[in-house]
């Protein structure tokens, strides 16, 4: 299927590694020019360079940290200096710590809600008005699983990305006259740096190793293995594509059938 997104420029965040990295290959392949970014140079350049070549589409590489807003202002600018203005937008971000009510600090929360929240505010403020003004867009943010079914350990990540949530589901809304979809993906457990350390913070409560928690997480699932990152990346770039365009304030879980609730 042609997604009709060859040439288009796609900006993806947090995404040198995981799932970022994953949806910034699938977009590449489908003939997006993307760029990516990461708070460490040497490791977008990296990056880009590696996708560019197993893609043979042009890709930029940007240190941004997105938590602060002067560095998602440069970004977007370099982004809009190098190949254009954003027409496809993945937000992403690397997840708050994982943590109980009983062991956050409560300056944590605050540092949750820029990274995760305010960070994707940022960005979708950045790229709308050239997104309304060519009467096409796309946005998707990953969000998780958890903002349909809370994760007990991971008491930040909960607040703060069913707070992205209710924004997205918000502005979908107001965002669909002008021909720009908004829609969450919701990663369940997928074989990434994250789910490593989240399953190195669970070994550590329970006294087991972080190979038995991954072990369980696998046995959990209906298809009884984790997900890959270019799995979740093909369904980004389908969220992308002009076949899409009746899609909008969507959670469309990825995650092997792992939520069992009906809604």
């Amino acid at each position: 299927m042609d997604f009709g997104i060859d040439g288009k420029v796609a900006l993806v965040t947090a995404s040198t590694r995981g799932l970022g990295r994953g949806c910034a290959e699938q977009l590449a392949a489908e003939g997006c020019r993307v760029a990516i970014c990461s708070r460490d140079h040497a490791a977008a350049r990296q990056a880009a360079d590696e996708i560019s070549n197993k893609t043979g589409t042009n890709v930029l590489g940007v240190a941004a940290d997105l938590v602060k807003v002067e560095d998602i202002g440069r970004l977007l600018e370099a982004v809009r200096g190098s190949l254009g203005e954003p027409e496809i937008l993945v937000t992403n971000a690397g997840g708050p710590p994982p943590g109980t009510y009983a062991s956050t600090a409560l300056e944590d929360y605050e540092k949750a809600l820029n990274l995760t929240l305010m960070s994707a505010v940022h960005l979708i403020r950045g790229v709308t008005p050239a997104m309304k003004a060519n009467g096409w867009g796309r946005i998707i943010a990953i969000t998780s699983i958890s903002v349909k079914q809370p994760i007990g350990t991971l008491l930040l990540s909960n607040m703060a990305r069913a707070g992205l949530t209710g924004f997205l589901k918000t502005i979908a809304t107001e965002l669909a006259p002008e021909g720009i979809t908004v829609n969450a993906l919701l990663p369940g457990t997928h074989q990434t740096s994250r789910i490593d350390q989240l399953a190195a913070f669970r070994a550590d409560q329970e006294k087991k190793t972080p190979e038995a928690i991954i072990a369980e997480m696998k046995s959990a699932n209906p298809s009884h293995t984790i997900g890959d990152p270019s799995d979740f990346g093909a369904a980004a770039a389908f969220l992308a594509s002009v076949q899409a365009r009746y899609i909008t304030g969507q959670n469309i879980l990825v995650d092997g059938g792992n939520y069992r609730g009906l809604l």
